[in-house]
């Protein structure tokens, strides 16, 4: 294949994320993990699983990063994950001196990829990346409002009894509990669910969605959520690799848009060849801007402990 997508991470996030970029016949897919075997038997797998889901994407796990050389896209799943009782933030000094040394190593073999953050805590986790990476601001973002989108939509659709194909939503902010569902944006086939359920239902749909992972986290009780993230990154590669201009909620760094400053966060963006090619601003009412901004003081806040460690 001529795109080349490496996933970093061989954990559940990352392996579910080569299988679906597999599986799409969207890319090859280099796979690296410090864990010795690890990456070279779950690429063996899905090699082996190919003949059977009918794609030609060749597999590679790698301990080192000499064979993701050239690749157009890095996904970064690399870190620990979090246990029950832990929020997001808890995982910050932790990841972020994982996430400095990998995307280093990424930016040395392919200086002119695109990256994708899944790490947590997410927005924190951008700045991370941007800064060790030294890359455009257009060619660093973070999986967020993708997957806290698809949350909100399911939720509707359950609500509702409606295909998920007839949702839409956009869920803005920081990935964590401040984050911001809109539902006056949020529809089903193009009718505002403001117009088909209570005010309270909404309410309850909208904390669902901001827990979402944790409620995950809560069941599984040893590990969290990995399919939907994982899906959530893949189409935003796929929006890169097949150059789709998808308007997609995606953290992005913000230089003035939406009145914030030097800061990762998710907005509606347009993806497409050139990573980030513009972001989308929409007109905020004055409580939206308001839940919007308490969400921007939660990064900022993650952003002043990264700058301490």
């Amino acid at each position: 294949m001529d795109k080349k997508v490496t996933v970093v991470g061989a954990g559940h996030v990352g392996a579910t994320a080569a299988q679906r970029l597999a599986e799409k016949g969207l890319s090859d897919v280099v796979l690296v993990d410090i864990i010795e075997g690890v990456p070279q038997g779950k690429a063996l797998d899905l090699m082996e699983a190919a003949p059977i889901e009918k794609h030609d994407s060749q597999l590679t796990g790698a301990n080192a990063y000499e064979a993701t050389a050239g690749s157009d896209i890095a996904i970064i799943t690399a870190g620990i994950p979090r246990k029950p009782g832990m929020s997001r933030d808890d995982l910050i000094s932790t990841n972020a001196g994982i996430v400095k040394q990998v995307t280093e190593q990424i930016a040395k073999y392919s200086p002119d990829c695109i990256l994708i953050i899944v790490s947590n805590p997410l927005d924190a986790m951008c700045h991370v990346a941007y800064e060790a990476s030294g890359f455009p601001k257009n060619r660093v973002m973070g999986m967020a409002g993708v997957l806290d989108s698809a949350r909100f939509r399911t939720f509707i659709a359950m609500e509702l009894n409606v295909s998920v194909e007839n949702t839409h939503a956009f869920v803005l902010g920081g990935h964590g509990d401040t984050m911001v569902p809109l539902p006056r944006y949020s529809t089903v086939a193009g009718i505002p669910i403001t117009e088909l359920m209570t005010p309270e239902r909404i309410e309850a749909l909208v904390d669902r969605t901001a827990n979402g992972g944790a409620e995950i986290v809560g069941l599984l009780k040893t590990g969290s959520a990995y399919y939907a993230p994982a899906s959530a990154s893949v189409e935003m590669a796929e929006a890169i690799l097949k150059d789709k201009k998808k308007i997609l909620p995606c953290a992005a760094l913000l230089e003035g848009e939406y009145g914030y400053k030097d800061l990762f966060i998710g907005v509606p963006v347009k993806l497409g060849a050139g990573g980030v090619e513009e972001i989308i601003q929409i007109d905020l009412t004055a409580d939206e801007k308001t839940a919007l901004d308490k969400s921007a003081a939660a990064v900022e806040e993650l952003k002043g402990v990264l700058a301490k460690l």
